[in-house]
């Protein structure tokens, strides 16, 4: 399978900064950032700043730096929202559930008894959203 990455995806556009996004951490490597149609509260996604399809197009050195960071952001994430836990998913090309193709790391706060909400494509209210990332960013600090 070899498929070219699209360098117009909606994450590559966040990158270059021609759409808005609620940022809760960036450096060289990686831009984290809400999901604007959250599964649940604090759902985070850490993208790497190099042009990568998925988790097998991306260069070793760089999966490893970028690995970090979700690991960063996901414990800050836990902390921000008092989580009893955290869900990491990744999903690779539409096989596998992909929907967007640039590499992308989902960061979910987990509470014991709480269920995801379905991924609906209901946006969730700006607001909020920066509301949470400002808790995530705190965490970080």
């Amino acid at each position: 399978m070899s498929i070219s990455y699209d360098s117009n995806n909606i994450f590559a556009k966040i990158l270059r900064g021609e759409i808005p996004c609620h940022k809760v951490f960036e450096d060289d490597v990686a831009l984290a950032f809400m999901d604007v149609m959250p599964r649940g509260d604090g759902h985070t996604l850490v993208i790497p700043k190099v042009a990568a399809r998925g988790l097998l197009d991306i260069p070793p050195e760089a999966l490893s730096s970028l690995i970090t960071r979700v690991q960063k952001i996901g414990a800050a994430a836990v902390k921000a929202f008092a989580a009893d836990g955290l869900t990491l998913q990744q999903f690779n090309e539409t096989a596998g559930g992909q929907q967007v193709f640039h590499l992308h790391f989902h960061l979910l706060p987990r509470f014991e008894g709480v269920a995801l909400r379905p991924h609906s494509g209901e946006m969730a209210p700006p607001a909020v959203l920066k509301e949470q990332a400002a808790l995530i960013v705190a965490a970080l600090a």
